[in-house]
């Protein structure tokens, strides 16, 4: 039997647990890792512009697959571009196995061309990081597999010495990694979740990111309904319940995030289920009333300013199990009061007659895309207004960055998206600050011939920072995009642009880009003060 090299184990073994695109730049040092993956079956190598493109990419691969998302960047500038979306998946918690060339063991800590530590690089932006040893290569990729889906998941970073690749290969267990079980919470706390619960009048449901990750929709629906419980979401949790449903009251730290606090601020207790603070703290919008915290990790609350009720740490689904045993009682909210609420907070966001700003625009691209469509968001003013208006019909459907928040993230998130699930339609939304920062990964999507519509709102405004510019008093300074215009031709690294300037000029470009076959852009042009009154709202007073 012959033996096979370090570079076609690795692929094989990233394979065999369900990797189909490994994403990056290559180096000569990653040239046999390119050849193994032409000669396998079921995994292919994809050359990106830029490496934090392909990191971007890998994130939501391994969100959408189940499997840890990989990517690919070479010694010094590739890891450090890299390491953008490294920490994208780190804190929108994706799993991600991130990939670096290495010095070998004789030049570490040597100076030389393009050489850091990419260990201390990648430390504090990951897991777990660790270099690969040729005689356990199907080992340290499955533990690095197994620490990027448990618990939170996220990125592990493991460096391939430089030459490795051809080495022979010691034989490894070539086994499925698996998450880490979660153990379940002690009896005792279980008890307990009986006897807050019963003390509240009006409780308040917060689901957050790991309540998705999950799976427990089914189960916080049966939940919220039973007590009758508001129900706020976490940015990232869209798509967890219907906008329509009686219980929603909306989504936090999101435009108009006001008229959701007008909900949660009447709590008399705070039910948080998978609730991860790296999208907003608790403390930022919490009532002055207790917590009981429902997750996987203790959780992270000012207890010297918050009441902390029970901390419930461990399997969720079994935690909720336990909830809901408890005998149904009525409670004080009044559903109909939070129904004009909601009704009144949509009504806001809803386009006035004749009008072409971002409200509209969102309009007819709900209409035209299809209810199980993917619709990626950049970061920017839109993703405050999209976090709060967009249907989001289900979970992963709408993807976008809120842990990390980096620009330039709904470009490569769209192409991977459609990559990773070819059989649904793919848009993304990005204003045309973030459109600059990844423009680049078009190509990609070219040279794939990815169906992907690039919705661009194009206002010429960094609008966040100029609304906070001027909040503060201060003059307009170092937001302008450029002083007019559009962001270029009709044509952008072989894409067509269909130019849009009115209601119905956009409703006629979308429709006719949902059906042309590869990527266009679709460029609304907007101003971009409809924003002014709809985002960075308090959510508390």
């Amino acid at each position: 039997m012959t033996t096979k090299n370090v570079a076609t184990l690795v692929v094989e073994t990233l394979r065999d647990m369900g990797v189909k695109h490994v994403f990056g730049v290559p180096s000569g040092g990653w040239v046999d890792y390119m050849e193994a993956m032409r000669l396998t079956d079921g995994i292919e190598f994809v050359l990106t512009t830029h490496e934090g493109g392909a990191a971007f990419m890998a994130d939501v691969c391994g969100r959408l697959s189940g499997a840890p998302g990989v990517c690919f960047g070479t010694f010094g500038p590739g890891a450090t571009n890299l390491s953008t979306g490294v920490g994208s998946a780190l804190l929108d918690r994706s799993p991600m196995i991130a990939l670096t060339d290495e010095m070998v063991e004789s030049m570490r800590g040597r100076v030389t061309q393009m050489g850091i530590d990419h260990q201390a690089l990648f430390r504090p932006l990951t897991k777990m990081t660790t270099r690969l040893q040729a005689d356990k290569v199907a080992q340290i990729i499955n533990d690095a597999a197994s620490v990027a889906l448990s618990a939170r998941p996220g990125p592990v970073h493991i460096g391939l010495p430089f030459g490795m690749s051809a080495e022979p290969a010691g034989a490894g267990e070539r086994r499925i990694p698996q998450a880490q079980e979660v153990t379940r919470c002690p009896d005792e706390s279980l008890e307990s979740i009986q006897a807050v619960i019963l003390q509240s009048r009006k409780p308040v449901l917060a689901v957050g990111l790991g309540a998705v990750r999950a799976g427990l929709q089914s189960q916080v629906l049966r939940l919220a309904e039973k007590f009758g419980m508001p129900v706020v979401l976490t940015p990232m949790a869209k798509g967890f319940l219907s906008e329509d449903h009686p219980l929603y009251a909306g989504v936090l730290f999101h435009a108009l995030s006001d008229i959701v606090g007008q909900t949660h601020q009447q709590a008399d207790l705070v039910v948080a289920v998978g609730y991860d603070p790296v999208e907003l703290n608790l403390e930022q919008w919490m009532p002055k009333a207790p917590l009981m915290n429902i997750d996987t990790v203790p959780v992270d609350l000012d207890q010297s300013e918050y009441e902390l009720a029970l901390d419930v740490t461990g399997d969720i689904a079994h935690s909720l199990d336990r909830l809901l045993a408890v005998e149904p009682f009525e409670t004080d909210w009044d559903l109909h009061a939070l129904a004009l609420r909601r009704e009144e907070m949509f009504e806001k966001m809803s386009s006035a007659a004749g009008s072409f700003g971002p409200c509209k625009t969102l309009e007819i691209l709900r209409e035209q895309l299809p209810q199980d469509g993917i619709m990626t968001s950049d970061v920017g003013a839109h993703i405050h207004l999209i976090g709060q208006k967009w249907q989001t019909p289900g979970p992963d459907l709408q993807i976008m960055t809120n842990g990390w928040s980096s620009m330039g993230f709904a470009i490569p998130a769209a192409i991977a998206a459609k990559l990773t699930r070819p059989e649904q339609t793919v848009c993304a939304v990005v204003g045309d600050g973030g459109f600059l920062m990844t423009a680049g990964e078009l190509a990609v999507a070219v040279r794939e011939n990815l169906n992907i519509v690039f919705v661009l709102l194009t206002d010429n405004d960094l609008a966040l920072i100029r609304i906070k510019q001027e909040k503060k008093g201060n003059p307009i300074y170092g937001t302008p995009i450029r002083e007019r215009g559009t962001i270029g031709g009709d044509n952008i690294f072989g894409v067509p642009v269909m130019k849009a300037a009115t209601a119905n000029e956009f409703d006629t470009a979308l429709k006719q880009a949902f059906l042309t076959d590869g990527p266009v852009i679709v460029e609304a042009l907007l101003s971009s003060r409809e924003y002014d009154d709809l985002v960075l709202r308090k959510d508390k007073p």
